[in-house]
């Protein structure tokens, strides 16, 4: 039955005009997964060795499990935001006589291969036979590999059970800064307890057996909600969902743009894709720590700028580079309205300034780090606001492709074409190209000066711009109106 199943989704998935749209982009995902694949594989070769070389004093096996507890809450973030659920059209199939305990049981083993799950494999299954080949207990590495097999899979089902409750999201997101902070200000020594716990696994590998208890236990939940879903009524039946309308008056004292930024937060809100990117840009608040914390990256300014870039422009670059796609579904509509197109565009332009300036306070805890690395979160701030936001802007008069943000979240790839790797070059580039020029003509002010004066020189010149790109999107409005109303 399961053959037969796999045989189906395979017609149907490449009978489908879907597959025939964006060849080019589905072999770029896939080259990104090779690429991770290959990261991974080769990070769990010579993780042992890297990890002996650079802290000789420790075990390296110990060194791992101080800080998977970290590992572990991370992945549940990034499943929440970017795992898509496994899904099968099962309307036809209901009034066949195939037991719906079997669809079921189809749906949650599909999912048992996720590529999130198979990610991590290639550095657990390479990570462990290079310890029992340095000599490990081979039964204790085996019950180890074991745990993180099953926590993988656990992961897996818990965030079925989540995946559409921010309140989760928020609790796990928040356990873990607590305790980032409780380990960096040694308040608790959450590293050595956490190691702790993996360590007794490695010592006594009976205790694997909690895993299977753990995932039988959240499977089991898995299977009774997705059964008393599986009926015919259920499949067919209009889901009837009472509107909830958040109170957005402060948003009034912007003038002309309010009623598009109340459709822009409102938009961003309702569906899973567009309220990924708006969480993830708070993500990035913490991707300066990578390059900030280590040596690696000291000697590389540039990359430290590119890290600054981030920070703050996690919600422009990433929401910006879509404009107006997240808007293609009602297109029509908006364009058959009396509104001057520069307030549409400037309602774009105020979000992605604002959640720029909130990032940038935020980011105040970088100062731990010192000065001269504030200075290049500054700059960086300043520079999304003054280029970026603008630029992405009249980029986006290139955009043709629509954007159904009814199906799916952060996996959905509609809307992506060559433009959003192409505009990556100068919004990230010259920064990068100008701190470089000036910081080794002249010295490291003058680098992060260049940087700011370019968003400042930006924003003064914003009016003057923003009719520029206002006369190209007319100009393309009504290419942009056929582009969109085709079928995503």
């Amino acid at each position: 039955m399961i053959l037969h199943f796999l045989k189906l989704e395979w017609k149907q998935y490449f009978r489908s005009s879907h597959w025939q749209k964006g060849i080019a982009l589905k072999i770029l995902m896939g080259f990104f997964v090779l690429y991770f694949l290959v990261a991974f594989l080769t990070v769990g070769i010579g993780g042992y060795y890297l990890l002996k070389k650079e802290f000789p004093a420790s075990d390296p096996l110990e060194l791992v499990n101080s800080y998977l507890l970290f590992a572990i809450l991370a992945d549940l973030i990034v499943r929440y935001l970017m795992q898509k659920l496994p899904i099968m059209n099962i309307k036809p199939l209901l009034i066949l006589p195939i037991p719906k305990s079997k669809l079921v049981h189809y749906v949650l083993g599909k999912s048992i291969f996720s590529v999130f799950n198979i990610l991590s494999l290639f550095f657990y299954i390479p990570f462990s036979i290079i310890l029992i080949k340095e000599g490990y207990n081979t039964a204790g590495v085996l019950g180890w590999l074991a745990t993180m097999i099953l926590i993988i899979q656990s992961s897996n089902f818990l965030n079925f059970l989540i995946n559409k409750n921010n309140k989760a999201l928020l609790i796990i997101g928040a356990i873990l800064v607590s305790l980032i902070g409780l380990q960096k200000f040694e308040i608790f020594n959450v590293v050595g307890y956490g190691g702790a716990i993996f360590n007794s696994i490695y010592q006594n590998p009976i205790y694997a057996l909690v895993g299977v208890a753990i995932l039988a236990f959240l499977y089991q939940l898995n299977y009774k909600q997705l059964r008393n879903q599986v009926y015919l009524d259920e499949a067919v039946a209009t889901k009837v969902e009472e509107a909830k309308s958040a109170d957005l008056s402060f948003t009034d004292r912007l003038g002309d743009v309010a009623p598009f930024i109340k459709n822009d937060i409102r938009l961003i809100w309702r569906n899973k894709r567009t309220k990924t990117v708006f969480l993830m840009s708070f993500l990035f608040l913490f991707y300066g720590m990578i390059f900030f914390s280590g040596k690696t990256y000291a000697d590389m300014p540039a990359m430290l700028i590119f890290a600054s870039l981030f920070i703050t422009g996690g919600f422009t670059l990433n929401y910006g580079q879509f404009i107006p796609a997240w808007d293609s579904s009602h297109y029509k509509m908006l364009m058959s309205q009396s509104f001057r197109y520069r307030k549409f565009l400037e309602s774009k332009w105020v979000l992605m300034v604002t959640m720029t300036t909130i990032l940038y306070v935020l980011s105040f805890p970088y100062l731990y780090y010192g000065l001269d690395i504030f200075l290049m979160i500054t700059a960086g701030a300043i520079f999304n606001i003054g280029f970026n936001s603008l630029f992405l802007l009249y980029a986006g008069s290139f955009n043709r492709k629509r954007i159904d943000l009814t199906k799916g979240g952060f996996g959905n790839t509609q809307g992506t074409s060559a433009t959003q790797f192409l505009v990556v070059i100068p919004i990230m580039g010259i920064p990068m190209l100008l701190f470089w020029a000036f910081s080794t003509l002249i010295n490291f002010n003058a680098g992060i000066i260049a940087i700011a004066l370019v968003g400042i020189l930006g924003f003064t010149l914003k009016n003057y711009v923003m009719n520029f790109i206002e006369k190209k999107y007319i100009k393309d409005k009504y290419v942009m109106i056929n582009a969109f109303g085709k079928e995503a």
